[in-house]
């Protein structure tokens, strides 16, 4: 690869890893509020929406279209050797099939997360175990998925006090 294309997609890459960091922690702030401020839930809400889908769909559909070589050593930080063996194994040579679910997956989640009530519990409940499954990859989602499951359990928790305390469940829009 040459070195100005190199450049290009490691700036694109630390760009990445800058707004996972920026609305990851704006959720992890939001979250800490949530339960006291209606605010606070709806910024956490939209931090998570953005950051799942368009941090995390739409640049894992950018990376899967353009044949980069991300996904390669994802795996390799895991300390079970099944995690690293089944990566090399069945994920890459299928990562079109395996990396379009996780694109489908991290969207999907992200719309529910933003659409209100029910379907954002449900959201939330899918990024929780979606985190707790990031554990087995080691490395620094060692240190993302448990603040992440922190900010994820936050939220939910104060998306069912909202419903139970108001007697209908809020939509994005009706926070205030």
């Amino acid at each position: 690869m040459p070195l100005c294309v190199r450049l290009q997609s490691e700036r694109e890459v630390v760009m990445e890893r800058i707004m996972w960091l920026l609305l990851g922690g704006t959720a992890f702030v939001a979250a800490l509020q949530a339960g006291h401020s209606r605010r606070a839930l709806c910024v956490g809400r939209w931090a998570l929406g953005v950051l799942f889908i368009a941090f995390g769909a739409a640049v894992n559909a950018i990376y899967l279209a353009s044949g980069t070589d991300y996904y390669e050593d994802f795996a390799s930080a895991s300390p079970f050797p099944f995690v690293r063996d089944t990566w090399v194994s069945l994920v890459l040579p299928n990562q079109g099939f395996f990396i379009s679910l996780l694109i489908i997956a991290e969207a999907t989640a992200g719309l529910l997360v933003l659409s209100g009530g029910r379907r954002t519990e449900l959201g939330l409940t899918a990024l929780i175990g979606f985190h707790v499954g990031q554990l087995a990859f080691g490395g620094v989602l060692w240190i993302w998925a448990p603040l992440m499951l922190i900010t994820l359990v936050l939220l939910l928790r104060a998306e069912q006090q909202a419903g139970l305390g108001h007697g209908t469940r809020p939509s994005t829009h009706a926070i205030r």
